[in-house]
Parts: C-alpha cells; sequence; structure tokens
C-alpha cells in the first residue's frame, strides 16, 4: 500500500452490486485486508478523526517549473513543486485525500505537443497524468481546458468510455490513473452524463478513540465533478450537437442525494468554478457561492478563476456575502481554490466523529488553508520549495522534444519587432498582436455571435515589457526567423482573449487612461523634463491601424490629452458602438480605465491565451514584414514647441531601431542615462 491507508476505489455502478454480493460483514473484511484492522464500529462511537483534502487545480500542464516559451526555468511555479508539498502532507496527516479540480492537459508547449504535434499513442500516458501518477491521486474533475482537443483527444486521455457522437466509446486507453467525475455535461447521443457523475471511494480511516487510543475505522468518501458551462461557447465547433451542459446547483441537487443513499459519510465536490456574486443560472461560469448552499456537500475545491482562497491579504479578493476568508469558508462549508499552476497546495482538514454507524463533519472544527510554492523568510527574501526528485525524470524525454517543438521556426521577419520606442510612436512589436486579436475576435463574432456582426471590430494593446527593468526589459526580436518561444516577447503574459463592446466615448476615455503614461510637459520650462511617469508600460494600451487615429497631447493635465480621434477619417461618433479585442485581465479589472471594463462590457471571454492567438496568427501568415506588420500608426503626440529638452530612458544604443521606425523626432543625448540599468539618455522633439 502507498502511504496513505488505503480502501478500494469503488464507482458508482458497483458499490450497490458489491454490497450485494459481499454483504456488510465480508465489505467490512475486505477493507481491513487492505487497510489494516478495522475495530468494531459500533464500539467506537465518539471517535474522532481528520481527513485532510489536498487539491491541485489549474495546473495547464506544467508539471516542470518551466517557461517553454522564455526557454528557462521559472520556480514560481510547477507541479514538480507542488508534489513536494503533498508529500509533506501525507508525512503530516495520517488521512488523506487528493484530488486535482480540472484545468489539468492543456496550457503549455509540452500540452500542446503531446495533442496536436506528436500525439501519444492510447497506450501511452499524457505526462501531466504520468507525473501526477507519481502522486497517486485519488479523483479529478474536468476544467474547460480539458475540451479544447476535441473529444476524442479527451476520450483517449482519460482511457475510453465517452459514449458520444464521433468517438469510439470502446476505445481503451491508458487513462488518468484516477478516476475523472464530471456530474454537469451530457452526451446528447445516451442523455446520461458524458463521464460518470461522481466516484465513492472506500478508505479506513486512522481515528482516535475516546479513550485516546488508535483506532481504524472505515469511511465512504463520495466526490462529486462539476465544470463551467462556458464550454458550450469556447469550444463551440468540438461540443455543438455533441454534449449538453446541466447548472451546477441542478446537478448536485440530482447526485448528491444518490451519492447518500449509497452511503457516503461525506460528499467533497470539485467545482471548476470559482465565485460570483451575480444572480444564479444554469450557465453561471462561477456559482460557487450557490453550489455550497446543496445540503450534502461537506467540502469544495474551486479552481478556474485562477485566485486564492481564502486569502490573507489585507484586502482579500472574493470579498463576497457568505465568505469567510478567516475561517476559509463559503457559506459555512470548508472551501479552497489553490492559484493555479502548482504554486498552491489547497489543504481543508475536514474535523470527523464516529457517531458509531457513520462518520459527520464538524464543520465548525474544520479549518482551510493554502500552502505555496513560494514565501518569504524574515529577512523578505524569497523562498521556494525543492522539486520533487522523483517527478522530472519521468517526463525527460517529452519535455527536451517540447522544447526543441518551440525553437521551430513559425515565420520570418524582415524588420526588428521591438517595444524600445513604444512609448513614442513605435508600434513595431504591438501591431501584430493587435492583428491577430482583431482577426480571432472578428471570426469568432461572425460565426458564433451575429448579432454583434454589424460592429467594427478593432484592438488594442500595450508594450509590455517598456525598460522597467532596466535595459534589457523591451521586447525585441531580431530581424529573421520567428520561432513558438519569440511569441512570450511579442506576449508576455498568460492572459486570454476578451472581447469588449464600448461606444466612440469611451473609446476616447479609454485613452485618456492610457495617456497617464505620460507626464504633463510644461512648454515654457527651459530645464530637462522626463516624459515618461511612473504608469506602467503594459496599461499604455494603443491602437495601431490606420483606421483609428488621435493625437496624444503631453501639455494637457490627465484626461484631456486625446486630441483628433477619428475613425474612418471622420471624427469619432460618441454613440457608435464598437467590439475591442483586449485580454481578460483589462477587460475585468479595468474600471479605472472606463466603467464597463468591470466586466460588464464583456461580450465574449474566450479561452484562449492571446499568446497562442499570436502563435497561430503568425503561423497562418509567416511572412512578416515592417510594411504590413510593423508600420500602422494610430497615434502621435500632438505638436508643441518646448523652450527646454524632453527626454526618456530606453535600451542603449537603439537610435537605429527609432529611424527604421520612421521616428524623426528621436535623438541620442547620452548613451548613459546614469540609472545604473543599461539604458541610454533620448530626447524627442515633440514640435515634429
Amino acid at each position: 500500500m502507498s502511504e496513505r491507508i488505503l480502501g478500494f476505489l469503488i464507482s458508482p455502478s458497483q458499490v450497490s452490486r458489491r454490497v450485494a454480493v459481499l454483504g456488510v460483514v465480508a465489505l467490512a473484511a475486505s477493507l481491513a485486508a487492505c487497510g489494516g484492522s478495522s475495530d468494531n464500529a459500533s464500539s467506537n462511537a465518539g471517535a474522532t478523526a481528520t481527513l485532510t483534502v489536498l487539491e491541485t487545480t489549474d495546473l495547464h500542464f506544467n508539471v516542470r517549473s518551466y517557461d517553454y516559451f522564455k526557454l528557462a526555468e521559472d520556480k514560481s511555479y510547477g507541479f514538480e513543486r507542488t508534489a513536494t508539498l503533498v508529500r509533506a502532507a501525507r508525512k503530516e496527516f495520517a488521512n488523506t485525500l487528493l484530488v486535482d479540480n480540472g484545468d489539468t492537459i492543456q496550457g503549455t508547449a509540452l500540452a500542446d505537443y503531446e495533442a496536436t504535434v506528436s500525439p501519444i499513442p492510447c497506450t501511452q500516458q499524457l505526462s501531466m497524468y504520468k507525473a501526477m501518477g507519481a502522486l497517486g491521486f485519488d479523483a479529478g474533475t474536468l476544467g474547460n481546458h480539458e475540451f479544447n482537443y476535441g473529444l476524442p483527444f479527451l476520450n483517449q486521455v482519460l482511457g475510453g468510455g465517452l459514449d458520444v457522437d464521433g468517438v469510439d466509446a470502446t476505445k481503451k486507453c491508458a487513462g488518468a490513473g484516477y478516476p475523472a467525475v464530471l456530474a454537469n455535461v451530457y452526451s446528447n447521443k445516451t442523455k446520461k452524463p458524458l463521464v460518470q457523475p461522481y466516484t465513492l471511494l472506500e478508505r479506513t480511516l486512522v481515528a482516535k478513540g475516546t479513550d485516546g487510543k488508535e483506532v481504524k475505522l472505515p469511511i465512504k468518501i463520495g466526490v462529486i465533478g462539476f465544470t463551467t458551462p462556458g464550454i458550450m461557447n469556447w469550444d463551440k465547433r468540438y461540443l455543438e450537437g455533441k454534449v449538453y451542459t446541466e447548472g451546477a446547483v441542478e446537478s448536485a441537487n440530482k447526485y448528491v442525494p444518490e451519492l447518500r443513499a449509497k452511503g457516503a459519510d461525506i460528499v467533497v465536490a470539485l467545482l471548476h468554478g470559482g465565485l460570483d456574486s451575480a444572480a444564479y443560472s444554469a450557465t453561471m461560469e462561477n456559482p460557487g457561492l450557490y453550489l455550497s448552499k446543496v445540503a450534502g456537500i461537506d467540502a469544495m475545491v474551486m479552481g478556474h478563476q485562477h485566485g486564492v482562497f481564502p486569502d490573507t491579504a489585507a484586502t482579500p479578493s472574493f470579498n463576497l456575502p457568505g465568505v469567510d476568508h478567516k475561517a476559509g469558508t463559503v457559506n459555512g462549508v470548508p472551501a479552497v481554490m489553490a492559484s493555479s499552476w502548482g504554486k498552491a497546495l489547497g489543504v481543508v482538514q475536514l474535523a470527523l466523529q464516529w457517531d458509531g454507524s457513520k462518520w459527520v463533519v464538524n464543520k465548525s472544527a474544520s479549518k482551510s488553508e493554502l500552502r505555496n510554492i513560494q514565501s518569504k523568510n524574515a529577512a523578505g527574501a524569497t523562498v521556494t520549495v525543492d522539486a520533487d526528485p522523483a517527478i522530472a525524470p519521468l517526463i525527460e524525454t517529452q519535455h527536451q522534444a517540447a522544447i526543441q517543438y518551440v525553437k521551430t521556426p513559425i515565420g520570418q521577419t524582415d524588420f526588428r519587432m521591438s517595444t524600445l520606442f513604444a512609448d513614442v510612436g513605435d508600434p513595431g512589436a504591438i501591431q501584430i498582436v493587435n492583428q491577430a486579436q482583431q482577426a480571432y475576435v472578428a471570426a469568432y463574432i461572425k460565426a458564433s455571435l451575429p448579432q454583434y456582426a454589424a460592429l467594427p471590430v478593432l484592438s488594442v494593446s500595450a508594450p509590455f515589457k517598456s525598460g522597467f527593468q532596466g535595459g534589457a526589459d523591451y521586447t525585441d526580436v531580431a530581424v529573421g526567423p520567428l520561432a513558438i518561444n519569440n511569441a512570450a516577447d511579442l506576449y508576455l503574459y498568460p492572459n486570454t482573449v476578451y472581447a469588449v463592446k464600448v461606444n466612440g466615448a469611451d473609446i476616447k476615455n479609454w485613452l485618456e487612461a492610457a495617456a497617464k503614461r505620460f507626464n504633463q510637459i510644461d512648454p515654457a520650462k527651459t530645464t530637462e523634463q522626463q516624459l515618461i511617469s511612473t504608469f506602467p508600460g503594459y496599461n499604455f494600451d494603443m491602437f495601431t491601424t490606420a483606421d483609428m487615429q488621435y493625437e496624444i497631447d503631453v501639455t494637457q493635465p490627465v484626461g484631456s490629452r486625446i486630441k483628433n480621434l477619428t475613425y474612418l477619417g471622420k471624427p469619432i461618433d460618441g454613440a457608435q458602438e464598437f467590439v475591442i479585442a483586449t485580454n481578460n485581465y483589462r477587460a475585468t479589472s479595468g474600471k479605472s480605465f472606463i466603467d464597463k471594463l468591470d466586466g460588464s462590457g464583456t461580450i465574449w471571454a474566450s479561452p484562449d491565451a492571446n499568446r497562442d492567438v499570436v502563435i497561430d496568427y503568425i503561423r497562418k501568415n509567416p511572412a512578416v514584414t515592417r510594411t504590413a506588420n510593423g508600420a500602422a500608426k494610430s497615434w502621435r503626440f500632438a505638436k508643441a514647441t518646448v523652450a527646454g529638452p524632453v527626454v526618456f530612458s530606453s535600451g542603449a544604443n537603439a537610435l537605429s531601431v527609432a529611424q527604421a521606425a520612421g521616428l524623426g523626432n528621436v535623438s541620442l543625448l547620452a548613451a548613459d542615462d546614469g540609472s545604473g540599468k543599461g539604458t541610454s539618455k533620448y530626447g524627442v522633439d515633440l514640435s515634429k
């Protein structure tokens, strides 16, 4: 047996048959045979135990602490480090249940490699599942990203058995290595759950009797899973007409009583969704507040939002009615959300008491916490958990193959794609991001959102790398081959594409907010003035299309800088509606820009990463040129005569980049700006 005391794993369909055949006495004997001697249950009324539920969620195939786009180790995430936390928790707690909450099989170049580039054979486990196998997961559910590669692939990697159109349900493959449960996605073909809705796990708990001595008692744990109904939009091309979804609450009300009737002492809900205070609906993406109220659910693990719960920050996220960060509960139910990418392990300690025949949860004595792979020590330095040495060797061959894959060219550029001078008007590394986002959103609207088909679709992006960390902190892709890993330079963050509906007045206000990037310049001042403010470069959203034109007057105060804003050569109509492609962060956390960027303006929350959309765009348009992809300037500075120099810093001795971009108003003033960051001082002539 493993380091846990385990009983038998019994699926819902097997439970009644097994009980009927073996009888209660024989079943108890089988538990004892597996888990050690099980003491007389009825004589141990009052015994107590703790069952510790351990959660991983949104791993997104980050087996290793490795960034396949930067081709470098990144110790801030990775399942190989979460594994160390799991092993430590198993040594600390006598009784543990390890579950995964979905979004497991997609998210890295290694995932794409095994799904689409060099698809793994039926006999081989996914590298993610292989690594998880080293820890022995008890159960898991499916996230929305499990559906990204289509149903035949999902059928294969889960081991077969998906009875749905277009899939061979008889196929028997290696599988995940643990039971996958999903209660709210159904096959159109059978009208039954696509995957078993729940599993009933039989275990032997190490408990403490009323006399203080150790006793071993049986427990039946029901594990049920739910995913976000958004799959029907995000993967419509794969799922339409083949599956349908049900609300998490509706499914829970159907199946939790079944689990209880089959003898489940406790029920753990795996919700691939999070917390949202909006009114409940069957298509709700994050129904945790409402699922927690379903009778019979004793613990809930959450995910999908890539957030943390409980949140110990001074101003915690999910500050909603019924959410108690201190107690780690949602409407009184112990719960966790363990970030993403293996950055944390969710830990729910369920306090149990034996009444002589079954276990009862004492929710008030239970507690939840997150254990992070990175923390600060007493000196304020970052401390990182060591990687579990057993994980990397399991996937080394595939890991190296994925590295070679991301080095493969996907296109060619005839110009240096850089953000070195994005602050003064060079769109060189931003335009292709906008082009990719715009094309992606426009295609989706045409196919799936006909109600918006008449609206212009535009895109904004920003210079994500703009010198904050010094002279090397700029996007800078050399002339020549473009490989997949270059996409990390073109799009730094792991955001997803969102589409928002705004009007012309909103666009002006959005651009006014973005123009906070600049200090107000006094035309009469004869001494040197710094152009760039402390407003981050990644917030300097800009258009890069001839269709949208505007000037930024840096001599004016914040809020009054956008001048001569035109669309298709005419002053923009404040009432005209537009769809803007952006990222999930801006669309949901950008209220400081405009009110509609609080999520209320979103018309489509896509499942695809901006970075992946850029990669796909370059693959389809491999000849990247300055003329087609790096010269469309939507904005310029409003002309102003300034008595003294207006200066800014950028990468060392890079004036040729500005000149190649046609920025004739930029000059090199000093090779070393004196900051110690490896940057040069440049001047910009606002009169030109």
